[in-house]
């Protein structure tokens, strides 16, 4: 079944969609730069950005997103102990000072990468995921290829340059928003300053190298990077009046100029455009009847809230939408996907939504077709299943 109807109320709020804007010149001592909402993935602006250069220590974010996944399926948890290896503890760099034996809990090296971009700690947690960090960092590469990414290869797990190892500011921003999705990590990124190893004879302080955090309200993560090769590197999130976005420079000739113009380019995104709810997860977007399950009547939601990125300046559409369904069974859970929702801008899909259930749907007994089918006979109707 496909149904077109029009969102009347975007047209009463005078919602616009909007793409890259052309012809502003953000961060221009940068040799590549991105601007991305991260809800929709929308790109808000971009210079150059699949050029492939060196990420230094944004490659990192990149091993937390694996750490984050870990985590997520238990296979490693915050209180987890990880024993440094020499090979971690020998890491150049920055650093957390990790000697070799030394154990730190997963929530320790998680603010040694996040806070400080230890080297010595990411390799210590890639050696702790991949058994090897030879083997985490094809685990990286593999990610790379799930997420379908083009412009990125890893050679190792925490920037240093090396050969072949590259990757871009659109890989960059698409990574980043990919981690921001576990929100756990801002926590970890939007820290300034704490310590490691507390009230021991080796207390370690650590500085967030991503100064933004401190000094700009709403910034909370996410990198730095910097090498000799790659120049100075950031990919910076904000979240402002419900909207998060990602800027992302690379080869900027200072980090001065590379805080200040990643801070130019947050500024013109929260100016020029904003964020508009249009569906929650409880709203009824369609409903269905279903011949032989217990309810006739099938309310369907959308599994996740529904925002549209819209300009501040652009003129007013109408948007529609078209609700498509698959083979539907008579037992549905609720969480369970049976169709879509497309947000249309004419004929270009501007979203697509996973539907659902609002409640879950169990099959009819006997004597509920039989109940039903008395009630049809009384009013002269009997329902017919929708598809």
């Amino acid at each position: 079944m496909k149904k077109s109807i029009c969102f009347l109320l975007l047209f009463l709020l005078g919602i616009s969609f909007v793409h890259a804007e052309e012809g502003a010149l953000l961060a221009p001592n940068a040799k590549s730069a991105i601007l991305i909402e991260v809800e929709t993935g929308e790109v808000l602006y971009e210079y150059n950005s699949h050029e492939k250069l060196a990420p230094a220590s944004m490659t990192k974010m990149m091993s937390l997103l694996l750490l984050m996944e870990a985590i997520d399926n238990g296979s490693l948890s915050y209180e987890d102990k990880i024993t440094a290896s020499k090979n971690a503890s020998d890491m150049g760099g920055s650093q957390i000072l990790l000697e070799e034996g030394e154990t730190m809990s997963v929530d320790d090296l998680l603010k040694g990468i996040s806070i400080a971009s230890g080297n010595d700690a990411v390799v210590a947690i890639a050696e702790a995921i991949g058994g090897s960090e030879k083997n985490f960092v094809q685990m990286m590469n593999e990610k790379v290829t799930s997420l379908g990414l083009k412009d990125t290869h890893f050679q190792n797990s925490h920037g240093l340059d090396e050969e072949n190892h590259y990757s871009s500011a659109y890989d960059m921003a698409m990574i980043a928003r990919e981690l921001v999705h576990h929100e756990k990590i801002l926590e970890y990124s939007s820290i300034y300053e704490t310590y490691l190893r507390k009230g021991t004879n080796r207390q370690t302080w650590l500085v967030n190298t991503n100064k933004l955090v401190r000094f700009k309200e709403g910034v909370d993560g996410l990198k730095t990077g910097y090498t000799k090769n790659s120049g100075y590197c950031l990919t910076a999130t904000m979240k402002k009046e419900g909207m998060r976005v990602i800027a992302v420079v690379m080869g900027e000739p200072s980090s001065t100029t590379r805080n200040a113009e990643v801070s130019g380019m947050l500024d013109y995104a929260f100016a020029q455009y904003g964020m508009q709810k249009l569906l929650s997860k409880d709203s009824i977007v369609d409903t269905i009847s279903l011949e032989k399950s217990k309810r006739e009547n099938i309310d369907i939601v959308p599994k996740e809230e529904v925002s549209i990125l819209y300009s501040k300046r652009n003129k007013k559409i109408v948007p529609t939408y078209e609700i498509s369904y698959g083979k539907i069974k008579d037992t549905i859970s609720k969480g369970e996907t049976i169709g879509t929702l497309e947000i249309k801008d004419g004929e270009k899909t501007i979203r697509s939504v996973p539907l659902t259930v609002k409640e879950d749907v169990k099959k009819a007994t006997i004597l509920d077709l039989l109940l039903r089918y008395g009630r049809s006979m009384i009013t002269g109707s009997i329902s017919l299943e929708k598809r």
